[in-house]
Order: C-alpha cells, then structure tokens, then sequence
C-alpha cells in the first residue's frame, strides 16, 4: 500500500475482523449468539464492507445504533437480523418493518407507543426490551409485573429479548458490575414467575467477554470494540484471567507533502506552540484535525516516520501537522508515515494515542473522518 494514491487513508484488514470475530467465537462457544456491533460506521471501520466480512463468517446479528444506520446495511445487501439499539422515533418506525429491523423498546410508554403505530401491520414485530440496571440513560426501570403487564397488551408486538448495558464492566475495583448483574437476574426471575421468557438475554459487550464473566454472557453477547482489536484495561485487583486476544485491524497513514530544515528558534505553527531547541529537519504531513487526529496530541504525539516515533510539533492544524524527522534522515515528500500501526518493529495503537491525548480508544477510532478514504486489505 505505500503507493496508494491518497493523502491519508486507513488500511482495513478483513482478515483481522475475521479473525477477531473467530476468536470472540472460541470464547464464548456455540451456545452463546453473537450480535456484531457495527454501530458508528463499525467505529471508524466502515460498517457496509466490515458486515459482509462478518456474515461471510457466519455471524447471524449486527448491532447499529440508529434506524438509518439498519437501512444502509440492508440496502448494501446484508441479510443479518439488525438489532437497532439506541433509537426507535415516530417517523421511522414504519422502516422497521420495511426493513425488517429489530428494535430496542427503551420504555413502556414507547412500547405502547410502538404497538399502536403498528396496529394496521400484519404480524407481530419482534423486539429487545431494555432494562436499566444501574447506567442511568437507556431502559426502563419499571417492576416485573408493571413489565409483564405491558409485554402482554402489546398485540402487535413480540418480546424476543431482554437486555442491559453495563457502565463499569472493566473496573474490578467496585461492585458496580456486579449489582447490575443481580438487578438483571432479580428482574428476570420476577418475569418468568409472571410467565415471560423472551428467547434471548444479553448483558455483555466486550469486556465481559473478554475477562470471562460468564454469569453476563447468557445466550448472547454483543462485542463490539473486540472485534475491531481492542479489549479496555482492566481496573482493580480482581480482574480474572483474559479469555480473549484480539488485534487491532486498521492502520492509518498519511503522506508527506514537505521536509525541510529549519534554524534554531524558530517558531512552529499557529501560536508557535513549538520553539525549535537546536537546527531540526522538519515534515508536514497531509492531514490535520478535520481528519480525526485530535487537536489535543498538538505538542504530544507521535507518528511513526522512517520506522522511528517522530514527535509532533506544535499545533495540529485542521488539513496540516508538523513532525520532527531530525532522526528519520530517510524521509522524503510523497512518503507515507504512520499514525495508527506498526512499522519496522515500532507500533502505536488507538488506546496509546488515547492515552496522549486524554481521551479512549473509541473516540480516537470513530474520530477518523469520512475524507480519510478507507483501503480494504486481507
């Protein structure tokens, strides 16, 4: 790929989705399902060529956030179940069953409010209903029997799962994960004594998965992050052994469009937020925070140049960004260097440029913009 015909592009490797997708398969075994998680373009991935490496590989569901999001996979062709998890407003649920989508119902009064609008359609509309255990955003919070009793007016509707969403499911330092898991369970146990027993229960993204908390995984659990090469660090002291090893499946690269020496003392970019300290060679690479590299990493990250860290200086502009290749003398314009990957035994992934730039490895990955063109590999 050094010769690609791009100013910035991420490679993405179909052989790496695969191979994570196998391997949350191996952890987890045949009798867990898999909801794929391609919500925000697959992070940053691109989520029309990465479902179709996913279904290729046998995976039955994906995950999208929004309802349009469902709609693009299903007009690119994908034939997967669709759980559309964060959203199901008026105006769009008529797509639901034009495009055969599964929905989360987040309260009882939208899954009233759902049952009526679908009153005129023929069949029953299958749907996850969404429990708050302790997040604090999403799901209801009502009782077994005010559930049980809403589950059973809804004539147009059938109740297909049940679900909630951790919000601390790395940090082994508090108990937080595990009150959830007993609200879910409690939650559970009052349903089925009032004769509801949706199909599926899911509790679990990528970080259950990953450090075995197998009273989280049910018959499904929906990873997402795991599948494109990142599992979260575990916090505290009792975080159980990984059950799961994936790899990052996207590189990020760039071009230089200009290397030059510059003096002692002068001054770098807007604000000359950098001062060089002795006579330096210089690089300007061709893409800046419009492309997703986050204007924080301006006198702090790295890139990798002529297989060396080479320090960013001074501001990262909005198309531009300043590196330091006094110890890269092989670089030369038109090279390609390295923002997210490995080169010659040097790597950088998305959580250590999250952690320079004070913020995770999702915002780094789903912050690479549309114009950076997308290059799928094997």
């Amino acid at each position: 790929m050094g010769a690609a015909p791009y100013r910035s592009w991420a490679e993405v490797s179909r052989g790496q989705i695969a191979e994570n997708f196998r391997r949350v398969r191996g952890a987890v075994g045949p009798g867990v399902e898999i909801v794929a998680v391609v919500k925000a373009d697959a992070y940053g991935h691109g989520a029309v060529e990465v479902s179709r490496v996913l279904e290729a590989e046998g995976a039955r569901w994906l995950a999208v956030s929004f309802v349009e999001e469902g709609v693009t996979l299903r007009e690119a062709g994908i034939n997967a179940r669709i759980l559309v998890m964060a959203d199901c407003p008026t105006f769009a649920q008529s797509a639901l069953v034009e495009y055969n989508l599964t929905p989360v119902v987040q309260s009882l009064d939208n899954l009233r409010e759902l049952d009526r609008s679908l009153g005129g359609d023929a069949g029953r509309l299958r749907y996850h209903l969404k429990i708050d255990t302790g997040m604090g955003r999403l799901g209801t919070r009502a009782g077994a029997a005010e559930i049980a009793q809403a589950v059973g007016q809804a004539a147009c509707l059938e109740l297909e799962g049940l679900m909630t969403h951790f919000a601390s499911s790395a940090d082994y330092s508090n108990a937080r994960t595990d009150r959830q898991v007993r609200s879910f369970h409690q939650l559970c146990a009052g349903l089925r004594e009032a004769g509801i027993a949706p199909p599926y229960l899911h509790m679990s993204s990528s970080n259950p998965v990953a450090y075995g908390r197998r009273e989280a995984w049910h018959n499904m659990v929906r990873p997402g992050h795991a599948l494109y090469g990142y599992v979260s660090p575990a916090r505290g002291d009792a975080a159980p052994q990984r059950v799961l090893d994936v790899a990052p499946a996207l590189t990020w690269k760039a071009r230089v469009v200009t290397v030059k020496e510059v003096p002692e003392g002068a001054l770098i970019g807007y604000g000359g937020m950098f001062r060089a300290p002795h006579p330096m060679r210089i690089a300007i690479l061709a893409l800046g925070y419009s492309d997703g590299l986050s204007h924080r990493l301006s006198n702090r990250g790295h890139v990798i140049a002529g297989g060396r860290l080479a320090p960013i200086l001074g501001a990262v502009s909005m198309d531009l960004t300043t590196i330091d290749v006094t110890e890269s003398r092989s670089v030369r314009v038109g090279d390609a260097v390295t923002l997210l990957g490995a080169d010659r035994g040097v790597s950088i992934n998305a959580q250590e440029m999250a952690r320079t730039a004070g913020t995770i490895s999702y915002d780094i990955l789903c912050g690479i913009r549309a114009r950076v063109k997308r290059v799928y590999v094997e």
